[in-house]
C-alpha cells in the first residue's frame, strides 16, 4: 500500500486523537489486562507541544485516510499527553549529549504490519539526526516493543507507570549513527 506523509498542523488534532483513542482500545489489548488498557489513557495520548514545535508527523493510505502518526522532539519529555502534566519537561535538549525522543507513535488498527509504523521512525530519525541527534529514546507500549526492536531499538529500562493501576511501559533507545 502507498502512503504519503506531512507533518501535522492544529486542524489535525481531532483526527490524530481519534486515531489515538482506535489505537490504544484495539491494539493494547493482546498486551495488558483491561483495566490496565483504560489506565493507559491516562499517560498516554497527543501532546501538542509536538504540532507545534513541527515534529509530529501524519501517514495517509492512498484513499486519504490517516494511517498512522508519530514524532520526534528535542524537549526533555519523554511520554505523556497533555493531559498528563506531570510528565511532561519543555527544556530543550543539548544534541551532543542528550538522546532526541521518539514520542507518541500511533497506527490505525486497519494499517497495522503494513510499514506505517517504519515510515515514521525513518522520518523523525532522518530529522533527529539532521537537527544533530546521535541517539534516540522511546517510552515503548508492550504492543509497539516488537516493531521497535526490529527497527534497532534496544530495551534500557522496564517500569510501570504511578497509579492504581500501573502499566508496564519499556525505554528504548538507538544509535542514529
Amino acid at each position: 500500500m502507498d502512503f504519503t506523509h506531512r507533518f501535522a498542523r492544529e486542524p489535525d488534532i481531532a483526527a490524530i486523537s481519534a486515531l489515538m483513542a482506535r489505537a490504544i482500545g484495539a491494539l493494547q489489548g493482546d498486551f495488558l489486562t483491561p483495566s490496565q488498557v483504560a489506565a493507559s489513557r491516562a499517560v498516554m495520548g497527543l501532546d501538542t507541544q509536538l504540532i507545534a514545535d513541527g515534529t509530529y508527523l501524519l501517514v495517509h493510505a492512498n484513499d486519504g485516510r490517516l494511517a498512522g502518526c508519530g514524532g520526534w522532539s528535542r524537549r526533555a519529555t519523554l511520554y505523556g499527553g497533555d493531559h498528563s502534566t506531570s510528565l511532561r519537561d519543555a527544556a530543550l535538549l543539548d544534541p551532543r549529549h542528550d538522546a532526541a525522543r521518539i514520542r507518541a507513535m500511533y497506527t490505525d488498527p486497519d494499517f497495522v504490519r503494513r510499514g506505517v509504523g517504519r515510515l515514521v521512525l525513518s522520518v523523525c530519525e532522518a530529522a533527529a539526526r539532521d537537527a544533530g541527534f546521535a541517539r534516540a529514546e522511546m517510552m515503548a507500549t508492550l504492543a509497539g516493543e516488537p516493531l521497535y526492536r526490529a527497527c534497532g531499538y534496544h530495551p534500557i529500562e522496564r517500569i510501570e507507570t504511578p497509579g492504581e493501576v500501573p502499566v508496564p511501559m519499556i525505554r528504548m533507545g538507538k544509535a542514529l549513527s
